[in-house]
């Protein structure tokens, strides 16, 4: 017998890892479809007016030869001991803590938790979050994390305008605040027409404002007591925010105390790496009555259809896709997963933990500025916790230089002064090679006292909830982790079908680089010489994704989606007035577009003219050109997704982006649906102007239990000079995120999938992920309606399922959604972007078996409705409608008129390996009737 080699390529990571089909299964599900191969099908779906000439040109790597890429590329990074503060800081992340959450899929490949019922455990670990804020901060309500501290502080500012009863157009900003988060507030400020005063705190005229922001403890590290200050505000009837330092509020007295309205800050320091800039979870507390204007989302405590306790997001009207163009913001990405991270940071430690780390810190800078006094050098300021400033005249270089021979990151403060931020990794070692810097070789004093007055010391508790006095043996720790992510359904589970989220595989390589020390441990404004590694890492995916998409050049720096449209708006907004079309402020956007665009629009301060849609969802040309020639020389933007939010290629995009361009204005092409593209199309050949690129979806970054991702926004290159800018490296234009490259440490993710994958590898990708979504199609179009196809009877890489018919005998999407838990399913993307629909993308790592499950399981549900309309069983006794089934219902005494089997354990689930929610189906009505969103009180507990 000859031999014959195989051809199977084992360390293919496309084709045998990351794209869940197998060839075979391929064409079994090519047949069902009915076309004959996959390059038919991609000609019947994608335009051919609009495919890309050019294949995508770069080889894979293979996971072992990726991770020895990236070792090599973190080696030229260079980890120094960086004290430089401005709001990053040196942290220990518990190994319990790295290990269960932070490396668990369970906890990063979760959606964000809009289907409570199966969210209990992120949901319960987000609102011990929202404690820990509320508590340290002294105001009763917080939300459940924002992207970073300098856009919370912005949002804090918006806040305050519209809750304020002060008529004053103008806004006082602390120059103690960190420069960034001025920056960004004066980015925000600009579009909206909001005065920025900037002065010193004593220079505060209360009645010219209608808010004002203050830094607790100051960028420089100064300490004070605000007071008196906000008192004047208030008399004022302005607002007063105070961005502050949770690890500095476990032993200084808290805003609340002092009576601010908003409180702001970052969570970094509790056990977040640095990770050259994020991701961290900014916080954002509140006073009470202005709970319903606080912008994020806020985790609430409801009831179950048992009268069980029972957590679920409150309030969700106020979110920007709903409320479109009327929404106040459009922060759409919270950092949920870090806020997960900093809440059991708090929980490991508990209240006397936290104070112990506090003072340790506390007590090394006192210990500091004592020997550097002791030496002769003048030290300010005269009240501080972690930070001080040394005036060294002339020799401030030399200073800095010195300290980084020694392994140590000084800050620069204006011309003749260092700073200093001492944290949680200080130990003596680090201070003597600190005042060795200085000359300074005396031993560090062993002071114990107070470096602020003593009236400024916390006298409040704080942490007082049963959850952060558990008992803090790392065996029950662990098992505190495990049981709540076993509440959750994640991607580890099953399979998350949700429409325009691009719930894909995170492959364990990708994701390994990022707790890497090398990654981890950088300070975002540390030298761009100790960076090398990152840069060259965010060069190549700069590069890719340029090739990728037709643009010229990238901004990595919005660390959101919905950051990235906002970012893409100010810089079409800076494009015009550097033309001097500042007038330009109409943006047209489809009635079909993504949810976040008319925020975006609003906060970019541009005038929203909605446009209508065809009968078959298209964009309608004939309106779109009729409100295209009637804003004239005042359009300044349409905004688009292609392809379309329900699901399609519309023939029609190129004619869209030349009108835009004949008026003037300049198109923004929304990159949510980019897994439909990659490979296939490029959005900066067929007009488009600028897009953001979700890298939460397409490229493969963990949602995170709904955060954190990125959206770096590419343009053409005449839009390139008007790309966000940052104080720390330049550029005209102002930043969005607090740091450079927002998120830096995530774009790892992003990077390492496409060498993986290789340019044929993302191609394929797309090819599947259509491949499936028509699969899901046809194999369920005779049981429901597919609501929209293109002309030759194709989706995208989505498609819309239209479940409204069955409302007429009573059956809702919601209970088709709850029943698919019982299923094991997550439920598709919910009457959006139709009422009473549902939107189904399966993604390409999606295999046959389990899309066969989930089909398994629509067509199983399909067969309930049909006993409701015949008449067999009401809605109201349906499975359907009594669904999610929990353990409790199986065991408890059973009076329903359809059996067990039926209702616990129906087609497509598990009968070994069976999901069970933890809860019953939430009611929403209650929990906003009742907003309760911070840690239930001990009695709940006792109860339950």
């Amino acid at each position: 017998m000859m031999f014959t080699p195989t051809t199977y390529n084992t360390y293919d990571f496309a084709n045998r890892r990351h794209i869940g089909p197998s060839p075979a299964e391929m064409s079994e599900m090519l047949k069902a479809v009915g076309v004959p191969n996959l390059d038919a099908l991609i000609d019947e779906t994608v335009p051919k007016s609009i495919r890309q000439s050019e294949p995508l040109g770069w080889a894979p790597l293979t996971e072992h030869a990726l991770l020895a890429r990236l070792r090599k590329v973190a080696g030229k990074n260079k980890v120094m001991t960086s004290l430089i503060g401005q709001g990053y800081y040196g942290t220990v992340t518990p190994p319990a803590i790295q290990r269960n959450i932070l490396e668990n899929p369970a906890w990063y490949t979760a959606y964000t938790p809009y289907q409570p019922e199966i969210a209990q455990g992120r949901l319960e670990a987000l609102l011990n979050y929202q404690t820990m804020v509320a508590d340290l901060t002294g105001l009763p309500v917080a939300n459940a994390s924002l992207l970073d501290e300098a856009t919370a502080a912005a949002e804090a500012m918006a806040m305050a305008e519209r809750s304020a009863k002060s008529k004053a157009r103008a806004f006082f900003v602390d120059l103690n605040l960190h420069p960034q988060t001025i920056a960004v507030i004066e980015t925000r400020a600009l579009p909206l027409g909001i005065e920025i005063v900037k002065g010193l705190p004593d220079d505060l005229v209360p009645e010219a404002v209608f808010g004002a922001i203050f830094q607790y403890p100051g960028t420089y590290g100064h300490v004070r007591d605000f007071t008196d200050l906000i008192e004047k505000l208030h008399a004022a009837k302005a607002l007063a925010v105070v961005a502050t330092d949770l690890l500095a509020l476990c032993l200084l007295k808290e805003p609340g105390a002092m009576g601010a309205d908003i409180a702001v800050g970052s969570a970094q320091r509790f056990g977040v790496p640095m990770g050259y800039g994020g991701p961290h979870a900014a916080f954002m507390s509140c006073r009470d009555e202005f709970k319903r204007s606080m912008p994020g989302r806020i985790v609430g405590v409801s009831i179950d259809s048992h009268g069980d306790k029972a957590y679920r997001l409150s309030l969700q009207t106020r979110e920007q896709h709903i409320r479109r163009e009327k929404a106040t913001s459009n922060v759409c990405t919270a950092q949920a997963l870090l806020a997960v991270m900093a809440s059991f940071y708090a929980v490991f430690h508990g209240p006397m933990g936290l104070r112990g780390i506090a003072e340790m810190v506390h007590s090394n800078a006192v210990r500091l500025r004592d020997a550097l006094v002791a030496a002769g050098a003048e030290v300010a300021p005269g009240a501080f916790f972690d930070t001080i400033t040394v005036k060294v005249g002339v020799g401030q270089m030399g200073i800095m230089a010195a300290a980084r021979h020694r392994g140590i990151n000084l800050r620069k403060v204006g011309r003749d002064r260092v700073g200093i931020s001492v944290d949680e990794l200080t130990d003596t070692d680090v201070l003597v090679r600190v005042l060795d810097a200085f000359g300074i070789t005396d031993p560090v004093p062993e002071t114990v006292g107070l470096g602020f007055p003593e009236e400024l010391l916390r006298q409040s508790a704080y942490l007082t909830h049963p959850v952060f006095h558990m008992n803090r043996a790392e065996s029950e720790m662990m098992r505190y982790m495990r049981r709540l992510s076993d509440r959750d359904l994640a991607l580890d589970r099953a399979m998350i079908p949700l429409g325009s989220c691009t719930m894909k595989l995170n492959a364990a390589a990708e994701m390994m680089p990022i707790t890497w020390p090398e990654f981890g441990a950088l300070h975002p404004f540390a030298p761009a010489d100790q960076a090398q590694g990152y840069h060259e890492a965010i060069d190549d995916l700069t590069a890719k994704l340029c090739e990728i998409t037709g643009y010229d050049a990238f901004s990595m720096q919005p660390n959101s989606g919905a950051q990235g449209e906002y970012a893409g708006l100010l810089t079409i907004a800076a494009y015009h007035r550097a033309r001097g079309e500042g007038h330009r402020n109409i943006c047209l956007i489809p009635v079909s577009a993504h949810g976040t665009n008319p925020a975006s629009a609003q906060m970019a301060g541009m005038k929203v003219v909605v446009v209508k849609s065809a009968p078959n969802g298209d964009v309608d040309l004939e309106d779109f050109e009729a409100k295209a020639a009637e804003a004239g020389g005042n359009l300044a933007a349409c905004m688009i997704t292609y392809p379309s939010t329900h699901g399609v290629f519309e023939e029609t995009v190129r004619r869209i982006c030349e009108i835009t361009h004949e008026h003037g204005g300049q198109v923004y092409l929304d990159g949510a649906n980019m897994n439909a593209l990659v490979g296939l199309v490029k959005p900066g050949e067929i007009g488009s102007d600028v897009s953001h690129l979700n890298l939460h979806k397409t490229f493969a970054i963990p949602h995170g239990g709904g955060g954190p991702g990125m959206g770096p926004i590419g343009v053409k290159a005449h839009l390139a000079p008007y790309l966000p800018g940052h104080p720390e490296v330049g550029g005209e234009e102002g930043p969005v995120s607090a740091a450079p490259y927002g998120s830096a440490s995530i774009l790892l993710i992003s990077w390492a999938y496409c060498l993986m994958m290789g340019g044929a590898g993302l191609t394929q990708a797309t090819r599947v992920a259509i491949l499936n979504a028509n699969y899901i199609a046809a194999r369920l179009k005779a049981a429901y309606p597919i609501l929209f196809m293109g002309n030759r009877g194709r989706v995208a890489h989505e498609c819309i399922l239209d479940t409204r018919e069955f409302a007429e005998v009573g059956v809702t999407v919601d209970d088709i959604a709850k029943r698919l838990i019982d299923n094991g399913f997550h439920a598709p993307t919910m009457s959006w972007p139709v009422a009473g629909t549902l939107m189904v993308e399966p993604t390409e790592s999606e295999t046959k078996a389990e899309i066969d499950r989930f089909i398994t399981a629509m067509l199983a549900i399909r067969e309930e409705v049909r006993d409701v309309a015949d008449g067999k069983i009401s809605a109201e006794e349906s499975p359907l409608r009594r669904a999610p089934h929990t353990v409790e219902d199986l065991v408890a005494e059973w009076d329903r008129p359809y059996s067990r089997e039926q209702g616990c354990f129906p087609p497509g689930s598990f009968r070994v390996d069976k999901y069970w929610p933890p809860v019953g189906r939430v009611d929403n009505v209650f929990g906003d009737r009742n907003l309760i969103c911070t840690c239930p009180p001990l009695e709940a507990y006792a109860a339950e």
